[in-house]
C-alpha cells in the first residue's frame, strides 16, 4: 500500500496548471505511478458541442491498436447459424432468453454485450437493467450487427466505446500503465483522430477544448491540445 510520502511526491512531480507534449505526459504518468497494480490510463477530452442538443450528440466507438491490457468479456444475443459465429469468433458467452433470465437474477460478469438483429425483442426486456450500465446493445456502435463475428472479435481486440456526457466531456480507458510511450500515443491519436471527424457540423467555435490524462490513481495532466492536432495531420 502506498504510503502519504509517496503520494505527496508523486502528485508535486505533476504541475496542475501547464500543458504537456503527449509522449512527456504519459512519461510523467508512468513515472510517477506509486501503486503495485497495472493501473488504467484514462483520457478525458471536453468537446465544445451542446449534448441537449440532437445534431451535437457525439458518440460511437473505436478499435483502439494495442488493445486496453486486458481480457474483455463478450456476451453474445444470437440463435443458430449466428449463435456458432459468435462461438467460433471466442465469445464468452451466447445464447437468448437463457442469458435474459440471468441477467433478470442480477447476473452481470460481462464487459460488453451483442447482438443480431432478430434478437432485440429479446434484448428489449432487459433494456432497462442493461442501459444505466452501458451495457445495451446500439446499432450506433456496431453492437447490433449480422457480422457478430467480426462484432466479437473487435470487442476482443480493444474496441472502446465513447459518448459525450452533459458537461460535453468524453471519458475512456486508453491502455495500462505498462504499455510502452508509443502504443499509449497510437490509442490516444486513435480516439482523438476518431472524435474530431466525428464533429458535428452544427458545433460552432472551438471543438477540443481541453484533454486530459490520468492514471487510475494518478493526478490529471493537461494536454497540448495544439501538439495532438499536429501529430493527426
Amino acid at each position: 500500500m502506498a504510503t502519504g510520502k509517496q503520494i505527496k511526491k508523486a502528485k508535486e512531480q505533476v504541475d496542475r496548471s501547464a500543458v504537456y507534449a503527449l509522449d512527456d505526459a504519459l512519461d510523467l504518468i508512468k513515472k510517477s505511478s506509486y501503486v503495485k497494480f497495472d493501473e488504467s490510463v484514462d483520457i478525458s477530452v471536453r468537446l465544445g458541442v451542446d449534448p441537449r442538443k440532437a445534431d451535437q450528440m457525439v458518440r460511437g466507438a473505436v478499435v483502439l491498436p494495442n488493445g486496453l491490457g486486458k481480457a474483455v468479456r463478450v456476451l453474445v444475443f444470437a440463435k443458430g447459424d449466428k449463435a456458432a459465429e459468435a462461438e467460433k469468433a471466442g465469445a464468452d458467452f451466447v445464447g437468448g432468453d437463457d442469458l435474459v433470465e440471468k441477467i433478470q437474477g442480477g447476473w452481470f460478469e460481462f464487459d460488453t454485450a451483442i447482438a443480431a438483429p432478430d434478437m432485440m425483442g429479446v434484448v428489449g426486456k432487459i433494456g432497462r437493467l442493461l442501459g444505466p450500465r452501458g451495457l445495451m446493445p446500439n446499432p450506433k456502435v456496431g453492437t447490433v450487427t449480422m457480422d457478430v463475428g467480426r462484432a466479437v472479435e473487435e470487442a476482443k481486440s480493444g474496441k472502446i466505446e465513447y459518448r459525450v456526457e452533459k458537461a460535453g466531456i468524453i471519458h475512456a480507458p486508453v491502455g495500462r500503465v505498462s504499455f510502452d510511450v508509443q502504443k499509449l500515443s497510437e490509442n490516444i491519436l486513435s480516439l482523438v483522430d476518431v472524435l474530431v471527424k466525428a464533429k458535428p457540423s452544427s458545433a460552432k467555435g472551438t471543438y477540443l477544448k481541453k484533454i486530459s490524462l490520468s492514471s487510475t490513481m494518478g493526478a490529471g495532466i493537461n494536454l497540448d491540445i495544439a501538439e495532438v492536432q499536429a501529430r493527426l495531420k
